[in-house]
């Protein structure tokens, strides 16, 4: 019974439990299902909330585009009406020109219907003033007796004469102006270069005498029948003169080097006693070849004091100019001074003091062959330089330092102021009495030829020459046209070295008695 208890307590709880379990499931349910309406609500509610805030905001952001918009509107409105207000202005502005335009149109028309009538009126008055002019030029040439050709003559002679005047003083201003400007310039670099370059101002005298003991050694130089001295003459090229002057024997020829080679020799056979054709053969030999390494040395020592690299051949050449002399100055020695000078003034002037100086010592160079060949020693120089591939402005420095060509190069004219300072220093060239009277008289001849000079004289050796004009047909205008064209014809006729001056004089007097 207890066993049938236990299981019928254990259906009615297991009873229970589910009927319990079932009113706790609805429950649950229940409460889920109440959840759930709630939840739905509740979203529903949300859903509606965000619908109206979105809503709300579409209305906003409408809104904002809205009051946007109609600002924006405004603002082309007003700058429509302000492009209205200019075009306006514009409008009244261009009116307002429109009619000055007119105004001016009219007065223009109004304008030129008087100049129209003034030029109608000043053609009258030309025609009018032309034919005075033509009556009165008949009057005039009947007045004077001119034909109208010879009036024509007299008034353009009377132009010429007066540009001529105006010629003179404008040659006159402009020199003056040049010369002012240049001088100062000029006389610093020759300055610069005389000071940093000081020679000896003696001059080299070329030495053609030989000094006999006796009477007897100028038998023995003779020789019998002259044979010695024939041999002598044969064996050197010179001319041996032997007259009454006592212990002298005179050694010519044009070319110095065979002349001092015949002195040179000579002297060997006077020291030597032993005179005669196969001696003189010997010595006249060995004194060549003691000469040619002479001048071999002369121009190493040339060349080295110019600092100078020099092809081989015109080493020699170099020696052969210590032998030569221009108005009685070493025209070695003068080339070196050249040189020198010519570096000097290129310095100064900024340009290569190397080939400024290798100008200056090369520029004479054809002295040494102008014996021996046809033209002048500037031509010879050039050509013989050529051969060794000197530069262009070595070359013009040769041909043109005379002034025989242009320059093409600025060395040349350097070249031509540094030979001019050398030869005209003082003590530098000497002159004969025949050539030296010669040359003065040419220079006064020469100014005589000139319309209005009455009297030229040549003073300071030469270097000026100064010319009196007649007052009466030369005035100061023109006295310094006559000057130049006087300068420029003694340039172009006349050779001479360094400069003349030309110093031309018009004297005024007036001379009264009192009585």
């Amino acid at each position: 019974m207890d066993i049938i208890y236990i299981v019928i307590g254990l259906i009615v709880g297991a009873g229970g439990v589910l009927a319990a379990v079932k009113i706790m499931s609805n429950s649950a349910l229940n409460r889920a299902r109440t959840e759930a309406e709630q939840t739905k609500a509740n979203a529903m509610a949300e859903a509606q909330n965000k619908a109206k805030e979105i809503e709300l905001s579409a209305r906003q952001d409408q809104i904002k585009h809205k009051e946007q918009f109609e600002r924006e509107t405004e603002g082309k409105r007003n700058d429509l009406k302000n492009l209205e207000s200019r075009l306006a202005k514009r409008e009244d502005t261009l009116d307002r020109k429109l009619d000055t335009l007119s105004v001016k149109e009219k007065q223009l028309d109004d304008l030129e219907s008087r100049l129209a009538q003034r030029d109608k009126s000043l053609a009258a008055k030309d025609e009018q003033l032309s034919q005075v002019l033509r009556e009165q030029r008949d009057r005039l040439l009947q007045l004077t007796n001119l034909s109208p050709e010879q009036a024509r003559e007299m008034l353009l002679k009377r132009i010429e004469e007066d540009c001529k005047l105006e010629a003179g003083a404008l040659i006159q201003r402009i020199t003056e102006q040049a010369q002012d400007e240049a001088k100062e310039k000029s006389r610093q670099i020759i300055l610069q270069a005389i000071q940093r370059y000081a020679a000896e101002q003696t001059s080299d005298h070329t030495v053609s005498t030989v000094t006999i003991p006796s009477d007897d050694m100028k038998g023995r130089v003779i020789g019998r029948e002259g044979r010695n001295i024939r041999a002598f003459e044969k064996a050197t090229g010179v001319d041996v003169i032997i007259d009454d002057t006592p212990g002298v024997v005179v050694v010519s020829c044009f070319d110095p080097v065979r002349r001092e080679v015949a002195r040179l020799s000579l002297e060997k056979l006077v020291q030597d006693g032993r005179i005669h054709p196969a001696r003189i053969e010997e010595v006249v030999i060995a004194t060549n070849k003691e000469m040619e390494e002479e001048l071999i040395r002369i121009g190493k020592d040339a060349a080295q004091e110019a600092n100078l690299q020099l092809a081989k051949p015109i080493i020699p050449m170099l020696g052969r100019l210590g032998f030569r002399t221009s108005y009685g100055q070493n025209v070695l020695k003068h080339s070196m001074e050249v040189a020198y000078l010519s570096q000097v003034i290129a310095d100064e002037l900024g340009l290569d003091g190397n080939l400024a100086r290798r100008a200056g010592l090369l520029h004479d160079i054809g002295k040494a062959m102008d014996h021996e060949q046809e033209g002048g020693h500037p031509q010879l120089g050039k050509e013989f330089l050529r051969r060794f591939d000197e530069s262009e402005a070595v070359l013009n420095a040769a041909e043109g330092h005379h002034g025989d060509v242009a320059a093409t190069t600025p060395y040349t004219p350097i070249v031509m102021a540094a030979d001019a300072i050398s030869a005209s220093r003082p003590g530098a060239r000497r002159e004969s009495l025949e050539r030296y009277v010669k040359r003065l008289q040419e220079l006064e001849d020469l100014a005589m030829t000139f319309e209005g000079v009455r009297q030229a004289y040549a003073i300071q050796a030469g270097r000026e020459v100064r010319v009196i004009v007649d007052a009466k047909l030369i005035d100061d205008r023109i006295s310094a046209k006559i000057a130049r064209d006087i300068a420029q014809k003694i340039e172009q006729e006349l050779n001479y070295p360094g400069e003349i001056k030309v110093t031309l004089i018009r004297e005024v007097r007036a001379v009264e008695y009192a009585r």
